[in-house]
């Protein structure tokens, strides 16, 4: 027997207590509740990097731009953060969380040594844990907030920054490295 869902929806706020950098990326996600923007997400994104070939996954649009490769491990590694946050916040962590540096990120990663498909498996894997773990939110940890840096933030709306974070940078490879 399963266990049945809350089913408890998650909504995007019109304002809230994030970044307004963070701004760019929720208004990048069409949908009002977070689970199916989850869901309407992933079939698009994965068909669209698995679309991508190994020599496409090399380019760089600018000799000091990240390749394509870089830019899907910047988003895998930014996802694993947010989700980190968002589960901390739920679980009433006091603690301010530490800022993370993008450029030394993907300046350490070695994605460019990598295989774009597993990178794209990868990406996927991570996405479905990410679900998981907002699928067992409760109404009290959706509505966490905690302290990450030097911003406070909700669970929610890290959700929808999670979301918006891919499609942002889905358009960035579009219009910069494959000119769809």
């Amino acid at each position: 027997m399963t266990q049945q869902k809350p089913g408890i929806a998650v909504l995007k706020s019109k304002s809230g207590t994030y970044p307004q950098n963070f701004q760019r990326y929720i208004d990048e996600v069409k949908e009002d509740d977070l689970e199916m923007a989850f869901k309407n997400q992933m079939p698009a994104a994965e068909f669209f990097f698995q679309s991508i070939s190994e020599e496409v996954s090399k380019r760089k649009y600018a000799e000091d731009k990240w390749t394509i490769k870089e830019l899907l491990q910047h988003i895998i590694d930014a996802e694993r953060v947010f989700a980190y946050r968002a589960l901390c916040f739920a679980r009433k962590d006091e603690h301010t969380l530490p800022s993370f540096d993008e450029n030394e990120y993907a300046a350490n990663s070695n994605a460019n040594d990598r295989y774009w498909q597993d990178m794209v498996a990868e990406f996927s894997l991570v996405r479905k844990s990410t679900e998981y773990l907002y699928n067992s939110f409760r109404n009290e940890a959706i509505n966490a907030i905690g302290k990450a840096s030097d911003y406070t933030m909700g669970v929610s709306t890290l959700g929808f920054v999670i979301v918006g974070h891919v499609n942002h940078h889905i358009k960035i490879i579009q219009e910069r490295y494959i000119g769809v």
